[in-house]
C-alpha cells in the first residue's frame, strides 16, 4: 500500500457505483434504525453496529461482497474491523452517507 493510499479516505458515491456494478454485493447500512427511516441508500440492508453480530442472520456467506456505511465513516470502519473479525473475507468501508450525491429513501 502506497502513502497515497494510506491516506485515501473512502468515497461513499463511488462505493455506490462499485456495490451497483458488483452482482450479489450487500449494501449494509450500520447507523440506529432511527437514523435509518430518516433517509438511506436504496437497496441497504440496516444492520445496526451494536447489533453487528446479528450480520450473520442476514448475510450467512461469509464470501459474500460487504459495502459498508454509515453517518461519517467512523462506524462503518469499526463494522469492517468487526466482520473481518468474524470471518467475513470481503468487506469495504465505503464511508459516510454524509457525503452521498445520490437517491436517499425514507420510511
Amino acid at each position: 500500500m502506497g502513502l497515497f493510499q494510506f491516506f485515501r479516505h473512502p468515497n461513499v458515491n463511488e462505493g455506490v457505483a462499485e456495490y451497483c456494478n458488483t452482482p450479489g454485493a450487500v449494501l449494509v447500512d450500520v447507523r440506529t434504525p432511527q437514523e435509518y427511516r430518516e433517509g438511506h441508500i436504496p437497496g441497504s440492508k440496516n444492520v445496526p453496529l451494536r447489533a453487528i453480530d446479528k450480520m450473520t442472520d442476514i448475510v450467512e456467506n461469509r464470501a459474500a461482497v460487504l459495502y459498508v456505511y454509515c453517518y461519517s465513516g467512523a462506524r462503518s470502519r469499526q463494522a469492517v474491523s468487526r466482520l473481518q473479525h468474524m470471518g467475513y473475507s470481503n468487506v469495504n468501508n465505503i464511508g459516510g452517507i454524509a457525503d452521498y450525491h445520490g437517491k436517499v429513501e425514507r420510511e
